[in-house]
């Protein structure tokens, strides 16, 4: 257990202490696991609305003349694809196409993009990008001075809309929108990380306290609610979302990750990994990333739990939790090719005895349109 003392804190770290919050280490950084429980936050997001502070993720400025080749030829998804104002979802690879990070890339301008990076990348995206920065191209670092709320569930958008008034321009799904709140900046993206709808909000990080306690304010009377780690993992695990670190990792590619949509193979630039997951398309994977769930009771699964059919050994946990909405233990998991399809019975390892699972189709939850 890291000293807290030790660990970074966003801008709200003494808010969160106010509202209850028991704080956890997570990536480097001090920050709230839950306030009022993990099932009550995930029943808060599915049903209404939550609000999670990300503003320990980091917040990257690439601009100037080539910013958008240099891009393409950083990152695995085909930039040039993203008008201005869209966004879209990416990784950063290695020479091995393994995954240094997954991250979403907003296009601000035609030659000035944002780029979020997972928080506990933010040091290595940094110097990766930054020794390969060409002549004509800026590089900013706006992480500490950022801080960002990801408002999920389906009032969000009604939320959002009271706090920052009828003319804030609600961005569609994959965009981003700039407005202000009291004659601040507020970027808004519509990603999400929950498989519910809302908006991500980024704003200066010396405003974050009363922010975060309007947003609040505006939300009470909907059901809004402030969440943690815990709610945000089984919310995105439902949802089948990877989380970098555990389903992502330097020794596994986007390919064996099922994370092909995301990779652009027919693209001029060349990108780190990009001949190794040329050969993999054509030879195809060893092992994929697949979803199960526990088909009776049973503790839930967790990472570098093995799978087995019979005596044999087939794959490894990477993310598991108690599904809140399913009401079973649910899973990502590493397995031989030959037992990914869904339909596979395989059991899973717990403490030297042996459950039930069954590899399903993708993803466990999926928001009613």
């Amino acid at each position: 257990m890291s000293d807290p003392a030790s660990l970074q804190k966003t801008a709200l770290h003494g808010t969160h202490q106010k509202l209850g919050a028991r704080l956890v280490e997570f990536g480097g950084w001090h920050m709230p696991v839950q306030y009022t429980g993990i099932v009550d936050e995930h029943k808060a997001v599915r049903e209404s609305a939550g609000v999670f502070d990300i503003s320990h993720m980091g917040e990257f400025y690439i601009s100037g003349a080539g910013a958008h080749a240099f891009l393409n030829g950083l990152l695995t998804n085909d930039a040039g694809k993203l008008a201005v104002g869209q966004g879209q979802y990416t990784l950063m690879l290695n020479d091995d196409a393994g995954v240094i990070d997954d991250l979403i890339l907003y296009r601000l301008r035609e030659e000035e993009f944002l780029l979020v990076v997972n928080a506990a990348k933010i040091a290595e995206d940094r110097a990766w990008i930054q020794q390969r920065l060409p002549a004509g191209v800026t590089f900013e670092d706006r992480s500490t001075a950022t801080g960002a709320l990801a408002l999920q569930g389906p009032r969000s958008l009604q939320i959002a809309r009271a706090l920052l008034g009828a003319g804030w321009p609600m961005p569609e799904h994959n965009h981003i929108t700039a407005y202000s709140w009291n004659c601040q900046p507020v970027f808004a993206a519509r990603t999400g990380y929950t498989g519910e709808d809302g908006v991500e909000l980024f704003f200066p990080a010396e405003i974050a306290e009363a922010f975060f306690a309007a947003l609040l304010e505006a939300g009470k009377p909907l059901g809004l609610k402030p969440t943690g780690l815990g709610a945000r993992d089984t919310l995105r695990l439902e949802a089948c979302l990877p989380l970098n670190g555990n389903d992502l990792s330097p020794t596994r590619t986007p390919l064996e990750a099922g994370l092909g949509a995301f990779v652009s193979l027919t693209k001029a630039e060349d990108f780190p990994g990009k001949e190794v997951l040329l050969k993999q398309k054509a030879n195809g994977v060893n092992e994929k990333l697949v979803a199960f769930r526990l088909t009776q009771g049973g503790p839930p699964p967790r990472a570098h739990y093995a799978l087995f059919l019979g005596e044999t050994r087939v794959g490894e946990v990477t993310s598991g939790a108690p599904s809140p909405t399913l009401g079973c233990g649910v899973g990502l998991a590493y397995v031989e090719i030959e037992f990914a399809e869904p339909g596979t019975k395989l059991e899973l390892e717990v403490r030297g005895a042996r459950v039930p699972v069954e590899v399903v189709k993708k993803p466990f939850y999926k928001r009613a349109k």
